[in-house]
């Protein structure tokens, strides 16, 4: 039986906004296909956690219209305090649905660097952006909400590093939301083509107490061969937004990918970070960190899938659960047949702060070859006493000494994030939602 999706948006309000950006016709005629799908194409299902009743589909309005910034000192003082306004070079923020300031330095423009918003991105790079936009990564017909997503996308930046091009600076994306009725459709495609380097970093900062949009957020991260891609992220999206998260790895031959992702949302959540090892070789480390707090629920499945020979994949999950706030983690390690020598690894502990707290840790691993190794550990609990009476005995109050344990247990991640104003945004989020 095929259950009625109810949309608040039509196909000409797809076409009219896609002619309405100047697209090409291969993206206009993607969205439309991607649209008609929607109603057919099955809802996603995150183990464990029934969505049935979630709200995907209905929202205030599609795009709106928000201020730009001449300069890094306009920035709202929220967004200053995560981006270095005096030595960063190379900044793209997005205010809502709205590019609202770029910067790239001339010295990675005249490599052949390219970064810019993902709309102006398909106009002016129509060709490259074909080539990888849900070809590689994430398909449009995964499921509903790919499909939904790739039908409205609103959105988003390309990064683009050419072969040969390290780029030493790390490149960051701030995606500030202060309209409670603004949807987010962001799509983010970083690639990094052959010997190539980059790190990338991106924030989704909510500023409004409670939104009443949707947020449908894609990033593919393609790196060939023998290319490294550092991604960090930090999420703070506002209550209300019922969320997807899709970050998807495509590494090739001898690539690197490490993620450190602080998933930090107030907001009904799931949120996937797979990553596909096809080269021989290949290598990724995803790390992430997770707060919940009040009575959101969130399901969040990290994956690495081998394919290639020698191929090595490591995943660390921290998480921290308090109020009556409920999250399932899902850690799967995927060595398919032929990926001989593969090392899929993985390590998933969860804290809990309240007794109506709840945290669910399930490592996996699915090996279809011999010649491999493979392990994991997963582990759910509370505050280690014996940590807390050390720090008592030193004379810190119990209050402090738990608020310490917190930060130590989240620090693998914590300090992994390139950009010093970042990592501070992400402790002062911690501290905000355990204290």
């Amino acid at each position: 039986m095929t259950v009625e999706t109810k949309l608040s948006v039509t196909a000409q309000d797809v076409r009219s906004f896609s002619e309405a950006n100047n697209e090409p016709s291969w993206l206009t005629e993607l969205r439309e296909r991607a649209l008609a799908d929607v109603e057919t194409l099955p809802m996603v299902k995150p183990d464990k956690t029934n969505v049935d009743k979630w709200n995907f589909t209905e929202f205030p309005t599609h795009s709106v219209e928000s201020t730009t910034f001449a300069s890094l000192e306009e920035l709202p003082v929220e967004v200053k305090a995560i981006v270095n306004t005096e030595g960063q070079q190379n900044v793209y923020i997005q205010h809502n649905n709205t590019p609202a300031f770029l910067q790239l330095s001339e010295e990675l423009a005249s490599q052949g660097v390219i970064m810019t918003d993902i709309l102006t991105a398909a106009r002016e790079h129509s060709e490259l952006v074909q080539k990888y936009f849900m070809t590689e990564g994430v398909k449009v017909d995964q499921h509903k909400l790919t499909a939904l997503h790739a039908a409205l996308v609103n959105g988003g930046v390309f990064v683009y590093i050419p072969k040969n091009v390290i780029v030493e600076e790390p490149i960051q994306a701030v995606f500030l939301h202060d309209n409670a009725d603004a949807s987010l459709y962001n799509h983010v495609l970083v690639v990094a083509d052959a010997n190539s380097s980059v790190t990338y970093v991106e924030n989704y900062l909510s500023t409004v107490e409670e939104a009443k949009g949707q947020a449908n957020i894609i990033a593919e991260v393609i790196a060939n061969d023998n290319a490294q891609v550092t991604f960090g992220a930090v999420d703070v999206l506002a209550k209300g937004f019922t969320t997807y998260v899709n970050r998807r790895g495509i590494l090739h031959r001898d690539a690197k990918v490490e993620w450190a992702l602080g998933l930090m949302n107030d907001s009904d959540t799931i949120s996937e970070n797979i990553t596909y090892l096809k080269g021989d070789g290949s290598y990724a480390d995803a790390k992430s960190v997770v707060v919940g707090r009040g009575e959101q629920s969130q399901n969040f499945t990290t994956e690495v899938r081998h394919w290639g020979k020698a191929s090595n994949g490591y995943i660390l999950t921290h998480a921290v659960m308090k109020d009556s706030s409920r999250a399932i983690f899902n850690g799967i390690g995927k060595i398919e047949h032929g990926a001989t020598k593969a090392d899929a690894e993985q390590e998933s502990r969860v804290l809990m702060l309240s007794k109506d707290a709840r945290g669910d840790a399930n490592p996996i691993l699915l090996i279809d070859e011999d010649d491999v190794t493979a392990g994991h550990a997963a582990s759910v609990g509370r505050v280690d006493s014996v940590q807390l009476y050390y720090l008592m005995s030193r004379g810190i109050s119990k209050a402090e000494a738990e608020r310490l344990v917190i930060h130590g247990f989240l620090a693998p991640v914590v300090t992994k994030l390139p950009i010093e104003g970042v990592r501070k945004q992400l402790t002062e989020v911690i501290e905000r939602k355990v204290r």
